[in-house]
């Protein structure tokens, strides 16, 4: 068969009618076979050639990395990272896959990497290429359509370092002087990092890290408005503004809110004194924040307790497309929990709580007794088997509201315990909040979120 694309005749060995998962998947085959081939997809025509041939022919020493998320099967590997590598002399690509508990590495040459491409389009559709002179994002959809976006840079970057045994590269690094790490007293005057707060740093550059795998769901092209609910001392806040206006020219907003007046007042000094002329501090409470009509991206972390539920609430009420959210302390659950067990060993303070345990719960305490009774007996597991409950419900009822969530972790547990992080990106697409409310039930505990959520929802409901 032919096609005259540009008034020039092409002949095709596989014309490819459909571009869901069956036709993808035929196309990555005939690929791997050395097949030419067309993909007709309504009325848009998608050269799954043209795109592999985009990345293979990157794969040379200006090439720096690239990172393949959004998989299509999430129970497998959820993430892949390419990198060049060099063994005596020989150009290799390192390819390191992650599982949700595991990393993998192979080093692979050219001519393998090349039929790699193959296998992690197939297996993802999100694509993030960093060159020395540009920047790719490759987007496919469920359907197989395949969007390509390229920038060129103003200043070519540094290549890649090629040495094998390389120690780890983080986004924001040693040596290269950065003011507010230095104002922070986490960075010296010539660009080290300061011993005792080492770990801080590394958890500056895994949350960057997180912040760069949503960056083809930020749009480019208009001013950002981000959030950061709870914000503190605003480590994580100015190595966001750092990171995407500075690093990546995103034209950005970041609004940091906290209750404590003096660091407040202290972080507006340094964005003034940077020049971060569209990074403000407030004094505010989570709950009653209406100081913005749209956001596009809310950012809680460490917030304590039910202030989490308050800003994943607000999140979705704006209908930012990308949150991140690392609780803190969690002891909503945790006590409700303890009421029940009190009452089922005779411990309630009052008569009036027994009675409202009793009439809340009836029979059902002595079952939920029967089954958590191992984890019940001890404070310190039940108060862990609470904070599990919380951030998985937490998670649940995002997705319920149209977001595609994962439980990810933040950062290693030596460095800190609240090493839990939820990410959630828009789609529109709900799921079904059945396994949310059957959990509810059988716990008979009443989260703030769900609750913020349904009054919500009852609220639209009346309008």
């Amino acid at each position: 068969a032919t096609l005259d694309k540009r008034r020039v005749k092409i002949m095709y060995d596989l014309i490819i009618i459909g571009s869901g998962p069956a036709g993808l998947s035929a196309a990555v085959y005939g690929k791997r076979a050395g097949l030419n081939l067309l993909i007709i997809e309504e009325k848009e025509v998608i050269y799954m050639e043209e795109i592999i041939q985009l990345l293979a022919g990157i794969l040379n020493r200006g090439f720096i990395r690239a990172v393949f998320s959004n998989p299509r099967v999430k129970d497998n590997v959820v993430k892949a990272k390419l990198r060049p590598t060099e063994q005596k002399g020989e150009l290799l690509f390192q390819l390191e896959s992650f599982t949700k508990t595991q990393a993998f590495h192979k080093n692979l040459t050219v001519e393998e990497t090349k039929d790699e491409l193959a296998k992690l389009l197939e297996a993802f559709r999100q694509v993030q290429v960093e060159t020395v002179s540009e920047d790719i994002t490759v987007l496919i959809s469920k359907k197989g359509k395949a969007t390509i976006k390229r920038k060129r840079k103003k200043v070519q970057a540094k290549a890649a370092d090629l040495s094998h045994n390389r120690k780890k590269k983080y986004i924001l690094e040693e040596g290269i002087v950065v003011p507010f790490l230095q104002d922070l007293g986490v960075m010296t005057q010539d660009g080290k990092i300061v011993r005792t707060k080492m770990d801080k740093f590394r958890q500056i550059n895994r949350f960057l890290e997180f912040v760069e795998d949503i960056l083809p769901q930020l749009d480019k092209d208009r001013e950002l408005t981000l959030l950061d609910f709870g914000c503190g001392k605003s480590y994580l806040t100015f190595a966001m503004y750092y990171y995407l206006h500075e690093l990546k020219g995103y034209d950005i907003r970041i609004i940091g809110l906290d209750l404590k007046t003096d660091v407040i007042l202290h972080c507006n000094e340094l964005a003034k004194k940077y020049g971060y002329e569209k990074l403000t501090f407030l004094v505010g409470d989570i709950a009653d924040y209406e100081g913005v009509d749209q956001v596009d991206m809310v950012v809680t972390l460490h917030a304590c307790d039910t202030a989490t539920d308050y800003a994943l609430a607000k999140a979705v009420g704006w209908n930012a497309k990308v949150i991140l959210s690392v609780p803190c302390c969690q002891h909503e659950v945790n006590k409700q929990l303890e009421k029940q067990r009190n009452l089922h060993s005779g411990k309630m303070k009052s008569k009036t709580e027994v009675m409202e345990v009793s009439e809340m719960l009836g029979d059902q305490l002595a079952s939920m007794e029967e089954v958590l009774g191992p984890i019940m007996d001890y404070g310190l597991l039940r108060e862990r088997f609470a904070a599990l409950v919380t951030d998985g419900l937490r998670a649940k009822r995002l997705e319920s509201e149209g977001y595609e969530t994962q439980v990810l972790v933040f950062i290693d547990m030596e460095h800190t315990p609240k090493n839990l992080l939820i990410r959630a990106v828009r789609t529109g697409k709900r799921s079904d909040q059945g396994k949310v409310e059957k959990m509810l039930a059988a716990l008979n505990i009443h989260p703030t979120l769900d609750r913020l959520l349904n009054e919500k929802e009852q609220e639209g409901s009346v309008r």
